[in-house]
């Protein structure tokens, strides 16, 4: 079974000694101090939004791949050949229905 990637949020902290870095948090979990992976300081969460970082999941490429086709939309020079295939019901009803 192959698990599913999902955008994580990230928050900037800073540390007195050693700068600033970043950690994930549930957005609904998020404190106000976070220890600094390199020191272990308490370090003061900074001001401003959280940035998404997207993993590439099936979900995530379908999804910017559809955003993309807005702006560079697929060229083509003809249409798909015909396979002459036509759709074969053995339902007797299909048979009134109007052909195009």
């Amino acid at each position: 079974m192959k698990l599913m990637e999902v955008a994580v949020p990230y928050y900037q902290f800073t540390c007195r000694s050693c700068g600033s870095f970043d950690s994930n948090y549930a957005m609904a979990d998020v404190p106000l101090e976070s220890a600094c992976p390199h020191c272990a300081n308490p370090s003061a969460r900074s001001l401003g939004g959280a940035s998404l970082i997207r993993t590439q999941s099936a979900a995530a490429r379908l999804i910017d791949q559809t955003k993309r086709t807005a702006s560079e939309p697929a060229v083509v020079g003809a249409p798909p050949p015909s396979t002459g295939n036509r759709a074969f019901t053995r339902n007797p009803l299909h048979r009134k229905l109007p052909r195009p």
